[in-house]
């Protein structure tokens, strides 16, 4: 089922594209990093690793990340999209219309869902594993938060505007752009099974992060932002919903720095079990009425073609 803007290839084969070439922006941003980084600091490859977490160099560390998360996460959807497409951005949901009651509600979905995510970073910590397993999935955790503390350094002000831009928006972007607008999507058309598309590429979104006991909580955070997407059709409620979560993240970080806590500790977002069942309620209604409001928003802008053609490739 192709459109009018359709080259002609499947949308199977735009999976293979998509991972063929997000192998290929992984490399690519991991070379692209280090004429930045030396052109910047002035450093060589030697002591990259561990001048990244010095402070002195965060403006540095900030824009390889940029560098490589754009190469790894946005090129790859755009480059498969533009491959599969005459309109890239629309077939990935940019053109999407979105109202300001749509944006609310998946600001509020996406506390919910950070609430029930919570809950089950909580149930994740609680499974046990073989003390091997523990000893790497710290090392892994602590790595992890090595490098946000250090991406983030947040002293001032204006690095709490630095860090939300850095870390909450341009993520929120690139990230989106390549599990819901690439992934999620392709999934779907190729596959007809939204739900399946949706809990594949939240447990895709949650192993690529390396987190073993945020892995519940990702993937919960996937899945919500992948039905945002799936019942708006638009790219950037999913894209604003992160951005939130992100920033409520960045925006606890600053203040309890702020108040002498350490970067590891406002990280902690472990919350009470018995949350999660309050959420899940609350977020099924909120889900209800945002679904209501897409579909009445999607009957008044697609066009009768994309209507047509949506109805073949979602049930």
């Amino acid at each position: 089922m192709y459109d009018s803007y359709s080259k002609g290839i499947s949308y199977g084969k735009g999976l293979l594209i998509l991972t063929g070439l997000w192998f290929g922006g992984l490399l690519f941003g991991g070379i692209l990093s280090i004429p930045v980084w030396v052109l910047m600091t002035g450093r060589g490859l030697a002591t990259m690793a561990d001048d990244m977490m010095m402070p002195g160099y965060v403006n540095a560390l900030r824009m390889v990340q940029v560098v490589s998360t754009f190469a790894t996460f946005f090129l790859p959807a755009y480059l498969t999209s533009l491959i599969i497409s005459r309109r890239p951005f629309k077939f990935m949901g940019f053109t999407a219309m979105a109202t300001y009651r749509q944006i609310l509600l998946s600001v509020a979905i996406i506390f919910c869902g950070a609430v029930i995510a919570g809950a089950l970073s909580e149930l994740n910590n609680a499974i046990p594993v073989s003390k091997k397993a523990v000893d790497l999935f710290k090392q892994l955790e602590e790595n992890y938060s090595r490098q946000v503390e250090a991406i983030t350094n947040i002293k001032s002000f204006g690095d709490y505007i630095i860090s939300l831009f850095m870390i909450a928006l341009l993520p929120a972007v690139f990230e989106e752009t390549f599990f819901r607008g690439g992934m999620q999507n392709l999934l779907t058309r190729s596959g007809k099974n939204p739900w399946l598309a949706i809990l594949a590429t939240s447990c895709i979104f949650s192993i690529i992060h390396l987190s073993y006991y945020g892995f519940l909580a990702r993937v919960c955070l996937g899945i919500v932002l992948g039905l945002l997407y799936y019942y708006s059709g638009s790219l950037w409620v999913s894209i604003t919903a992160h951005f939130f979560n992100n920033a409520f993240a960045v925006t606890q970080m600053y203040i309890l720095i702020r108040k002498g806590r350490s970067a590891k500790e406002a990280m902690d977002d472990t919350m009470p079990l018995w949350w999660g069942p309050i959420a899940l309620v609350v977020i099924y209604f909120l889900f209800m009425r945002f679904k209501k409001i897409s579909a009445k928003v999607k009957k008044k802008y697609t066009s009768p073609e994309d209507k047509a053609l949506e109805e073949k490739w979602i049930a």
